[in-house]
């Protein structure tokens, strides 16, 4: 018996003090897109007529255990066994070839562009015009561009050839050999941002010539930029959270304002959940932690949880007792099925199922 006592606990010691390569994921706070977070509202809109709100649009998150965190093998399996949580490979969460502050970056930079494309994505459901630009969205360092352009720069034409898509930009630099020079007619960030909020055309354009180089492990030619698109928006939305990262917000986003932006009341004094990424045309697109976000969701008294549809079969394998799944592929789907749900008509909601 003694020799049996020992050994437990010395197994015991040895979970508690023994690291295991995992990490651990659990629902996070939930945030009503609608309402006030941090004593402002999250949604902020000017210079157009917006309209009351009832209920919640919540979107949701998960936490995580931080990068430097190494689990024990009893909290492994105290997370296994616990319903709200989740165990998951540490390199899942943390892949060993970024560092943390890279991971924190990105994060970052999928969150401002999630809030980008829900803007345009909900006053395209609107009707709303939007205006498009292609601009320098990153520059590489040590490249022929660095020093010359800069991100945000208005990318007008390279070679006397207007561009309308970022892809136009690649296409005609490889048009030149290496070595040979390219010639960008831009609008500088500075004087872009200035227009804009100016609301007048810009003013100062110019052009830099750049010489090409060969792309590294091929023999295109490259300036040693990344083109990307920005939006002009008819009027100023500003979206206000922080401590936020990931693209997974953007559904939220964009049904939040379009309620603000219509009469109708769209959520209707319920509490909605839900996640979703979207891109400007409104397509939901998936994301990581579902089974987290729904546990949170009705924690917080969700009713309903809009879940884009290729979350849906993960999410219906274990959906917490009195929360409604509602499949979703569009912004347009969602509010069909929000006008639905404002009807009273629950019947007719496209539900996640574990097939599909």
């Amino acid at each position: 018996m003694l020799a049996s006592l020992l050994m437990l606990i010395a197994f015991l010691c040895a979970g508690v003090l023994i690291p295991v390569p995992y990490s651990e994921m659990s629902p996070g706070p939930t945030v009503n897109t609608l309402g006030d977070h941090g004593g402002e509202p999250v949604l902020q809109i000017s210079g157009r007529k917006t309209y009351p709100t009832t209920g919640h649009l919540n979107m949701t998150t998960v936490r995580v255990t931080g990068s430097q965190y190494r689990m024990n093998m009893v909290e492994a399996v105290y997370g296994w066994l616990t319903h709200d949580k989740l165990v998951v490979p540490h390199s899942t969460l943390y892949p060993d070839d970024k560092t943390p502050d890279q991971l924190n970056q990105e994060t970052a930079e999928e969150f401002s562009q999630s809030q980008e494309s829900a803007k345009v994505a909900a006053l395209k459901q609107l009707d709303i015009p939007v205006g498009t630009r292609v601009v320098v969205a990153s520059v590489v360092k040590a490249s022929p561009a660095e020093g010359l352009l800069h991100a945000g720069d208005v990318i007008k034409s390279v070679d006397g050839t207007e561009v309308g898509q970022p892809g136009d930009v690649a296409k005609l630099v490889t048009k030149h050999k290496p070595g040979q020079k390219v010639a960008f007619r831009v609008v500088p960030a500075k004087e872009a941002a200035a227009a804009e909020k100016e609301k007048r055309q810009p003013k100062t354009e110019e052009t830099v010539t750049l010489v090409t180089r060969e792309a590294p492990g091929d023999k295109r030619a490259v300036v040693g930029i990344q083109a990307g698109t920005a939006h002009t928006f008819p009027f100023p939305i500003n979206i206000k959270l922080a401590d936020v990262g990931g693209p997974s917000a953007g559904l939220m986003f964009a049904l939040g304002i379009v309620d603000k932006l219509t009469p109708d009341n769209i959520a209707d004094g319920r509490f909605i959940a839900g996640t979703g990424t979207i891109d400007d045309s409104g397509k939901v697109g998936p994301i990581g932690g579902i089974e987290m976000k729904t546990v949170g969701a009705r924690n917080k008294g969700a009713e309903y949880f809009l879940t884009p549809k290729d979350n849906c079969a993960a999410a219906a394998k274990d959906t917490p007792k009195g929360l409604t799944l509602v499949k979703v592929d569009t912004i347009g789907d969602a509010l069909k099925s929000l006008e639905k749900i404002k009807k009273g008509d629950a019947a007719g909601l496209p539900r996640c199922t574990t097939g599909k």
